[in-house]
């Protein structure tokens, strides 16, 4: 049990460096070349270990919708929306936000699965996060405070990602496929889209910067992708969907953290935000699950860990 905790603190980890890597991409590239890249250095080692392990074949096609329908709400909107998002923001804000992935998951898990009632105190966890959400945001501030286009992008990604988390339950779980055969399918249907949609005028100014070059393929695209993925099914596999959106505990404050390293602006509400999204996260994954029972039936349901 032990290490598939150890996996969950290392992808929450991956996850919040990825914010500076976006950071400096976008100043060179535009957002969609950058997910493109991203996603395209991720898809090529997983498929060499993939195939280097004999871990993914033409059977696997029977459920190429369900890898194409992954390769949507967890690879390509939910990277472009947190690229765009990452652009118009601090780094810190947008590690912040990505820190609501596990309240949009519950959502989305109480919506779509049906398979347990929400306590007040799951609820509460809700209003707690949703006001780190608009404390973070800083709407007092007017035209001086945070750009909303960028929160929207981010909220929108999360959103996105919250719904792969209980998609993946509802239909890969089961199925027993390898994590790096479900993360290769997946990032590969996404670099199709990708390499189809994206306009590649100006992509190679990437390269006129080492250390954004070597963040966006290494950093964003090798463990930010290909290793993040592998994790991210694993976890899902072992812990469940809510647990698994757990990795986000640790993203938000890597992002603060690298935030202040590179001199971004630090206050209180930083700080208040962060307490409140957490505060928030803990209280939905604390809460007791109440499952309704029918009445004269066994109970068959399949509590969401």
């Amino acid at each position: 049990m032990l290490r598939y905790y150890v996996a969950l603190l290392v992808l929450g980890s991956i996850w919040g460096s990825n914010f500076i890597f976006m950071k400096w991409s976008t100043e060179l590239i535009s957002p969609m070349q950058t997910v493109m890249l991203r996603v395209l250095s991720g898809f090529i080692p997983l498929l060499i270990v993939a195939l280097y392990r004999r871990q993914i074949h033409t059977g696997q096609l029977k459920y190429l919708l369900h890898f194409a329908v992954m390769s949507v709400l967890a690879t390509t909107f939910y990277y472009y929306g947190f690229v765009a998002g990452t652009a118009l923001i601090p780094t810190s804000i947008a590690g912040l936000l990505s820190g609501t992935i596990p309240i949009f998951t519950f959502i989305c898990a109480f919506l779509f699965l049906r398979q347990d009632r929400p306590t007040f105190q799951m609820l509460l966890g809700v209003m707690v996060g949703f006001i780190g959400i608009v404390i973070s945001t800083k709407p007092w501030e007017g035209a001086e405070g945070v750009n909303v286009v960028g929160v929207l992008w981010m909220l929108a990604g999360t959103t996105s990602l919250g719904i792969s988390f209980v998609y993946a339950q509802r239909q890969l779980s089961s199925l027993k496929l390898p994590p790096v055969a479900l993360a290769t399918w997946q990032t590969g249907c996404a670099s199709l889209t990708l390499l189809v949609l994206t306009d590649f005028s100006g992509i190679t100014n990437v390269a006129a910067d080492l250390k954004t070059l070597l963040g966006l393929v290494i950093g964003l695209g090798i463990f930010g992708t290909g290793g993040a993925f592998f994790l991210y099914y694993y976890v899902i596999e072992k812990l469940g969907s809510v647990k698994a959106s757990g990795g986000t505990y640790i993203a938000p404050v890597v992002a603060v953290v690298i935030g202040a390293f590179v001199g971004e602006k630090m206050d209180a509400s930083i700080a208040l935000a962060l307490i409140l999204i957490l505060g928030g996260v803990i209280l939905i994954q604390t809460g007791k699950h109440k499952t309704p029972r029918p009445v004269d039936s066994p109970v068959h349901s399949a509590s969401i860990d």
